[in-house]
């Protein structure tokens, strides 16, 4: 199963759920904003129709995944190598001025290109080596200066993101990225731009009507 969250309008957020392998959509909830408070009863209304999911490949959102936690805790969580590596991409910009931003930024772009357990253990190692050099250098540096922030977030992003990035490695079932769902909502966004000023209730019959005749016809 694959999880990913887009935004339609400044009030609101569609969540959408994935089957992986026939790429129809299992549910979606249209929501003001991703949050624990708005997924948890839709996960759980999902768990009562029957939905339990081996895996789940997720945006990475934290709230979003400690629901997942609390209703199927049984689940493995993937994290999605793409969202990983866009953002820490984003944050370290395209000319880091320190090495350690610039080193960073080389291992991350390798990352969603990882197929082997032999290339997952090299990833590993070269992170691994990169933070017992630059560890202490980069906490030191002020918080007040955008690109040291950001050197600092990326380095918590994938400390965060480590032990969740690899599970696909280990079962073809097991997506490494959220790029179907990625790919339907940019097909969907592309539609619904046509009917952009339809009101909060129009919005939302419209996107599930597009799932619905999305599923019918695949």
């Amino acid at each position: 199963m694959v999880y990913d969250a887009t935004y339609f309008h400044k009030d609101g957020c569609m969540l959408n759920l994935m089957n992986g392998i026939d790429q129809k959509i299992i549910g979606m909830k249209y929501v003001k904003k991703e949050s624990y408070k708005d997924a948890y009863p839709w996960f759980m209304s999902l768990k009562g129709k029957g939905l339990e999911p081996e895996f789940i490949t997720t945006d990475g959102e934290l709230s979003i995944m400690s629901a997942m936690r609390s209703v199927w805790p049984q689940a493995t969580l993937q994290r999605c190598l793409y969202h990983i590596q866009h953002e820490g991409m984003r944050w370290l910009k395209s000319y880091p001025k320190t090495e350690a931003g610039k080193e960073l930024r080389s291992l991350l772009s390798k990352l969603s290109w990882i197929k082997t357990i032999k290339e997952r253990n090299t990833f590993i190692n070269s992170y691994t080596n990169w933070v017992a050099r630059y560890r202490d250098f980069v906490l030191s540096l002020p918080m007040t200066i955008v690109a040291c922030k950001d050197l600092k977030r990326t380095m918590s992003l994938i400390n965060n993101a480590l032990p969740d990035m690899f599970y696909y490695l280990e079962d073809r079932n097991i997506y490494s990225t959220t790029n179907a769902l990625e790919g339907f909502h940019s097909r969907l966004k592309a539609l619904y731009r046509r009917h952009r000023g339809l009101s909060r209730e129009h919005r939302i019959s419209y996107l599930r009507w597009y799932c619905y005749f999305t599923n019918v016809h695949k």
